[in-house]
């Protein structure tokens, strides 16, 4: 219940998640609705297991999936805590258990999102409950929360100024349409999005920031020279610094004379809006990981969407792109994945790149609506993507393409698809760059069969075990090696001599040598097939030895 003076809606859990996001928390069940009042937070102590009514739970090192986590949740109702956050991942088994327990105890349970870690949730949380019980402006409060540009201009027209809205960095997060002429650093503020770095600088020495960040109130700059009169406010939430709003006055004019007032106002309310334009900011990190668990299958798809700015229900593809043989660049991956970015962006396709060990992936949306066309497009971005970068890394860059699939939900499939070409395009080392599964199948089918064979445990003494044994035991020898060569070559014995780097009767012989180490009937396929198949599973696949 709000207490008197305050909105019915302020402090509540739905006012909280509504300011901080789902770039932080994900919302599980809330048995006693979102007008819940939320206090404060606390993090589980498990020496001192203190759990306080109305406050958010963080339930850091607790395993979602465990009993203790039921556990948790039924204390946690009992205590009459607003709610119980958990680390990321809903586990199926025991979600029903979960919500079972909050459903007795009239607790709500929320999940911690994988992009944001417990030490910045505790400081989001903080910030954003600090957030929900400033009073709002009254000329904001139709302002959609986050739409940053529409609260500068609201503010604006209040003040009688110009207005921009920065970082803590100096960085310009949004500035108000002013339509008449503005002064020079204004006008290089807002064409490079951010304060220009002498003059920050300029700030720092004089001691600006540290009064700021430390001010209880507007700052006023008397106007000078060309510069006009400026206040500015430092906008803060739960004892952190979050932003400032800055105001100039235009065309000569004096600011309002109520601007001070108005802006103390606009920095209460920015508090929210700030934090929300935070945890749903799309920067780099962000989006990779939304794009990620995107991949991985985890998460709700409308959500990480919405954190990677791409649309959800559009037709998409992934691509899988990997370094061939003989790379010499010592970049590595870092240097493939930024080259990739590049490249991307100049072709113009809307794209998230995610590292992915010594490759990356790309994921591709807003494909043509038109299966055919779909396709078309990915493979002409697979191939300009391998000839631009082969010739820019100096060695082989392949990419396997993966289907074409209606929308995000169906990008893991995508992404596995991807996958198996560029394996079979990497196992291959051929000439070919670019391939979907269905270009590789044979391949494809290979490697799967051998992947489903790691698990089997073949008789110690094969012939191919026996060779192994052999060529260890005796320095130097290569049999393995001959029979790898002569087995891929069809028994062509020119054609596997050449390989080698041998001569014709040195491969017969080598031969020979094989048949009485080892046993090995070349003349069986059965033999020959075996033989195949535990060449390529390694010697793992070689039994326990004596």
């Amino acid at each position: 219940m709000a207490e008197p003076g305050e909105s019915p809606d302020q402090g509540t859990l739905e006012r909280l998640l509504s300011v901080v996001g789902a770039g932080a928390v994900e919302l599980h069940t809330a048995p006693e609705g979102l007008r819940t009042r939320v206090t404060g937070v606390h993090v589980l102590d498990a020496l001192e297991p203190v759990i306080r009514p109305r406050e958010l739970l963080l339930a850091v090192g607790v395993d979602p999936g465990s009993a203790q986590a039921v556990d948790v949740v039924r204390r946690a109702g009992e205590a009459g805590a607003a709610g119980v956050v958990f680390g990321p991942g809903r586990p199926a088994p025991t979600a029903r258990a979960l919500q079972a327990a909050a459903e007795e105890g009239g607790t709500a349970v929320l999940f911690r999102t994988a992009w944001c870690t417990w030490a910045q949730l505790v400081g989001v949380l903080r910030a954003g409950l600090a957030a929900v019980g400033a009073p709002p402006m009254p000329a904001a409060g139709g302002v959609p929360l986050g739409d940053l540009d529409s609260l500068a201009d609201a503010v604006a027209a209040l003040v009688g100024g110009s207005v921009t809205i920065e970082d803590t960095e100096s960085r310009v997060l949004a500035y108000s349409s002013t339509e008449e002429n503005v002064d020079e650093m204004r006008r290089l503020t807002i064409l490079g999005r951010r304060v220009p770095p002498w003059r920050v600088a300029a700030m720092r020495e004089a001691g600006f920031f540290q009064a700021l960040w430390g001010a209880g109130d507007v700052l006023h700059r008397p106007a000078h020279g060309q510069d006009p009169e400026r206040l500015v406010g430092a906008v803060r939430a739960g004892g952190e610094a979050l932003g400032s709003i800055w105001v100039a006055a235009v065309a000569g004019r004096p600011l309002a004379p109520n601007a001070a007032e108005t802006l103390r106002a606009a920095a209460r309310t920015a508090a929210a809006h700030l934090l929300h334009h935070r945890t749903h900011s799309s920067d780099g990190r962000l989006v990779e990981d939304a794009a990620r668990a995107l991949l991985e299958d985890r998460g709700s798809v409308e959500v990480l969407a919405e954190r990677a700015s791409l649309p959800p229900r559009e037709p998409c593809a992934v691509l899988a792109v990997g370094l061939g043989s003989g790379h010499p660049d010592d970049d590595g991956p870092s240097g493939l994945y930024g080259l990739l970015t590049l490249h991307c962006a100049a072709l113009g396709h809307r794209v998230v790149v995610v590292p992915a060990g010594g490759g990356a992936w790309v994921l591709v949306s807003g494909l043509e609506r038109d299966a055919r066309r779909a396709d078309g497009q990915v493979r002409r971005l697979g191939s300009a993507l391998a000839d631009q970068l082969s010739a820019t890394i100096g060695s082989p860059v392949k990419a396997g393409l993966g289907d074409v699939v209606p929308g995000l939900a169906g990008a893991p499939a995508s992404r596995r698809s991807a996958e198996r070409a560029l394996q079979a395009l990497l196992a291959t080392d051929g000439p070919h760059t670019v391939a979907r599964s269905e270009d590789v199948a044979d391949t494809v089918g290979i490697l799967q069969v051998v992947e489903a064979l790691r698990g089997v445990t073949l008789p110690r003494h094969t012939s191919v075990a026996r060779l192994r044994e052999f060529d260890a035991d005796h320095n130097g020898s290569c049999l393995v090696e001959t029979l790898r060569a002569y087995l891929d070559h069809f028994g062509d014995v020119s054609a596997a001599s050449r390989a080698l780097g041998v001569h014709a009767n040195s491969l017969r012989y080598r031969l020979r040598r094989i048949r009485q180490v080892s046993g090995l009937d070349l003349e069986s396929p059965d033999a020959r097939l075996l033989a195949q198949v535990q060449l390529r599973l390694g010697k793992e696949a070689d039994g326990a030895r004596p």
